[in-house]
């Protein structure tokens, strides 16, 4: 851990180095915690659709309520402004005519008389104006005589709320003009409204009267709207998740029924049903569901008696034949003793119907073999064995069939020995059918056997270099009486189910056999097993395709390539 972040852990110049570290570790450790967070929040939800379901329909619900209450606030906010507004608009002008008249009919001769008037004048504005804040009597900045009074104002406060600009208006308009302003108030301010006019005093001449209104009712009201949407929003949010909670639990709970019902007709259950509840569209589907699950069922026990009845059928037909063919072949021995007396067409018919005879006695035994595996009948006699001793007894066997077919066959092997746990009887007769295929199709040119390990597998490849075959061909070859050429015949008395098996009995260990070939070029059968029962082979010790068209077996392979074989400059010539 230091090292990984030794670069985050150098403190600034000044900087506490301790400190400077427990804030680093702090932070990697909460990154990290946000990360695994984000990946489980991530798997949660793309593993739930009723999670999804649910939030995007609360979001989309959520965005369309705070659109609703955006819109209906300005709504609401822009009808009571123009409401009050109209209303202050005509009390201010009552109001400055008020004044004005009260202006015109009283005879003053002195300024404290004018000044008394134009204190009485704005208290009683204050007291009659509807929620006025204030009133304020100002004298023109354009003065048209020489008496100045002390400006009368019910707040003097609220002088600072007065801009030049609608006093400039005031004067250049000479009719009433208004404006909103943000008003103080013991916590912050609150919106209102300055209406100005001009008006002419006695004997102090022109002056502008303003009137200052507050919309704290209006501001309460709309914040009381704002709250009542906010809780409303917040509610209808809550049923909505609600809602959508529930809706989605109708439908889904029905489609994870099914899955889990699926899941355990799949595993084997074919008697597991649905549960239908109501009439609805659920249900149908619940029935439906149900009834394909007994069509299932009832074509599957079909399917099985069939298979039940063809393995009875191949198993009886086999040992029926027994008898017959124990008592034809006693004939035919008797006749291939006595064939160098016969003339020699009769002496051939001798030989070839004794050679014919085995490959049908082959052939049972195979027929029998696989109405063990398709019956699952097929048990394994495992053992640990070495690899290399079971294939140096089965080269022993084929060198002749290949020595008789102008074929040498070379083996690169480790030194040591290469074990596993495995059926020797199975994997010898595997090894048998690649290798006198091999013979068969490998058109007189060398046969190499690679022999390859790793930690969980072993693998024997067997590579000839005869007529090859295609990717095609390469899928099909282990299907059951499969030839890639139907004029072709088996020139070694074989079966056509020597690779069927042995692929049956690769699969039986827990392992596998793959093929490659390319026409003109050869072929490779690949088995791979387990070193150890039920051990999971992962990828192969040895590679099944070459790397090139021609590989030369003179060099080995990288040692550290997954086809890598040990020393294969030790080759042996048999």
């Amino acid at each position: 851990m230091p090292g990984r972040h030794a670069r985050l852990v150098n403190a600034p110049a000044g900087v506490d180095r301790s400190w400077w570290q427990s804030a680093v570790r702090t932070s990697i450790l909460a990154s990290r915690w946000l990360r695994r967070r984000a990946r489980v929040a991530l798997r949660t939800w793309r593993h739930s659709l009723r999670l999804r379901i649910s939030a995007t329909t609360v979001a989309v619900g959520t965005l369309a309520l705070v659109l609703l209450a955006v819109v209906l606030a300005d709504q609401v906010r822009d009808g009571l402004f123009d409401q009050r507004r109209d209303q202050v608009l005509a009390d201010a002008a009552s109001r400055a005519e008020q004044a004005q008249q009260q202006f015109d009919s009283t005879t003053v001769s002195s300024v404290q008389d004018v000044q008394q008037l134009g204190d009485d004048m704005v208290r009683t504005l204050q007291q009659s104006s509807l929620d006025a804040a204030g009133v304020l009597l100002l004298p023109s900045p354009d003065p048209s005589t020489s008496v100045v009074i002390q400006a009368p104002a019910t707040n003097n406060a609220l002088r600072a709320v007065i801009t030049d600009e609608l006093r400039d208006q005031v004067r250049a308009e000479q009719f009433q003009q208004w404006q909103s302003v943000a008003l103080p108030n013991g916590s912050g301010t609150v919106p209102g409204i300055v209406v100005g006019a001009p008006v002419t005093m006695p004997v102090a001449g022109e002056h502008e009267l303003y009137i200052v209104y507050s919309l704290a009712s209006e501001q309460a009201q709309l914040d009381l709207l704002q709250r009542v949407l906010a809780v409303g929003a917040a509610s209808l949010v809550v049923l909505l998740l609600v809602m959508a909670w529930y809706l989605t639990r109708q439908v889904l709970d029905p489609v994870q029924q099914a899955a889990r019902t699926a899941e355990r007709l799949a595993d084997g259950h074919l008697t597991e049903r649905m549960e239908v509840r109501g009439r609805d569209e659920l249900a149908t589907l619940s029935k439906s569901f149900n009834e394909m699950a007994t069509s299932l069922q009832d074509q599957i026990e079909k399917l099985a008696e069939l298979s039940r009845m063809q393995q009875r059928f191949v198993s009886d037909v086999s040992h029926e034949l027994r008898t017959p063919l124990t008592t034809v072949r006693m004939a035919a021995e008797v006749l291939y003793e006595a064939r160098e007396s016969f003339p020699p067409s009769q002496s051939r018919s001798a030989e070839l119907l004794q050679n014919q005879l085995d490959r049908f006695e082959n052939l049972l035994v195979d027929l029998l073999e696989i109405s063990r595996f398709d019956a699952g009948a097929a048990v394994l006699d495992v053992e640990a064995l070495d690899l290399r001793i079971v294939l140096d007894r089965v080269v022993a066997l084929t060198e002749p069939l290949a020595a008789e077919r102008g074929s040498a066959i070379r083996i690169h092997a480790p030194d040591g020995p290469v074990t596993a746990e495995a059926d020797a009887r199975r994997v010898e007769r595997v090894l048998r059918n690649l290798l006198v295929n091999a013979v068969e199709h490998g058109e007189s040119q060398d046969i190499d056997i690679l022999v390859g390990e790793h930690e969980t597998a072993v693998a024997i490849a067997v590579r000839d270099h005869g007529i090859g075959m295609t990717p095609v061909q390469a899928e099909h070859v282990f299907d059951r009486f499969w030839r890639a050429d139907p004029a072709r015949a088996r020139t070694l008395g074989g079966t056509g189910l020597g690779l069927a098996i042995a692929l049956e009995d690769a699969r039986l260990h827990g392992g596998s056999l793959d093929a490659w070939g390319s026409p003109g070029e050869g072929a490779t059968f690949r088995l791979t097993l387990p070193r150890r029962a039920g051990l999971e082979i992962g990828e192969s010790p040895l590679q099944l395709r070459p790397e090139r068209a021609e590989v030369s077996l003179e060099q080995p392979l990288d040692p550290a390539g997954p086809a890598a074989v040990p020393q294969w400059e030790q080759e042996e010539e048999l």
